[in-house]
């Protein structure tokens, strides 16, 4: 058996890496890669354990504080010395029409979403200037087909797909990829005030043509498609991991 060079192993650094789908990523990463991890998160002691489990390097920040994110991809680059793959995971759920959504909310949806990731691609971009990588942002299934009460997380998350697309054009020369993954609904804990209330599920699992609603691990696999380099002529795509929401409609 051939035990790889530690020094080869790729490094990635997840944003948001205790929410379901971050967690699943790096539990993904770690097992089919044997990648070294720089985790970032705000609840502390969730992340120092999966970073206990994974053998990964644990950051509590908040990502949307200005700097945050270059912190750690500046703590990652110091422990490795580059930063093949940054995943943004960090996102949040707003259901309401505009009219009824309060400048607040809007705003703190831009910052939670759109915010976070475009410091994800400025702290990323910078880091792998001279060896190429991977970004992956989330977005969503609903930035991509009009759903109703959707308005503030759908203009949060279109801006991740308009951000993802002038990116990958702005640093193909330096074989840096940039790409998004939108997500249906998915069964994590952000999620639950609607998993978990059975007319809800029924109502939003009608709605997805394959029959269910998604799990952590089916964006995960999507992610670290992107991630991984045997993938490398892929770059600027969003793209729906979504039972077929978006793209689908069926006879009932």
């Amino acid at each position: 058996m051939t035990i790889p060079d530690f020094n080869t192993l790729p490094v990635h650094v997840v944003v948001g890496a205790t929410g379901g789908i971050g967690a699943a990523l790096c539990r993904r990463l770690a097992k089919n890669h044997g990648a070294r991890l720089v985790l970032a998160g705000r609840r502390t002691e969730l992340l120092e354990a999966l970073a206990a489990e994974l053998g990964g390097l644990a950051v509590a920040v908040d990502a949307t504080t200005p700097g945050a994110v270059d912190q750690v991809v500046e703590r990652a680059m110091h422990l490795h010395g580059r930063v093949d793959g940054l995943v943004n995971c960090v996102g949040s759920l707003l259901l309401k029409p505009a009219h009824l959504t309060t400048d607040l909310e809007f705003q703190q949806t831009l910052a939670t979403n759109l915010g976070t990731a475009f410091s994800c691609v400025r702290a990323g971009a910078k880091a792998m200037q001279e060896t190429g990588g991977s970004i992956v942002l989330l977005g969503t299934a609903a930035s991509l087909i009009g759903l109703a009460n959707h308005e503030a997380i759908a203009a949060a998350k279109a801006g991740i797909n308009g951000l993802a697309l002038s990116a990958s054009a702005s640093y193909a020369s330096r074989n840096i990829r940039v790409n998004v993954v939108a997500p249906g609904l998915t069964i994590t804990p952000l999620t639950a005030r609607l998993t978990q209330n059975e007319a809800s599920l029924k109502a939003s699992i009608a709605m997805h043509p394959l029959g269910r609603l998604g799990e952590p691990g089916d964006i995960a696999a999507a992610i670290e498609f992107f991630l991984d380099p045997r993938n490398g002529w892929i770059t600027g795509q969003v793209l729906a991991v979504d039972g077929g929401l978006s793209t689908l409609k069926v006879r009932s």
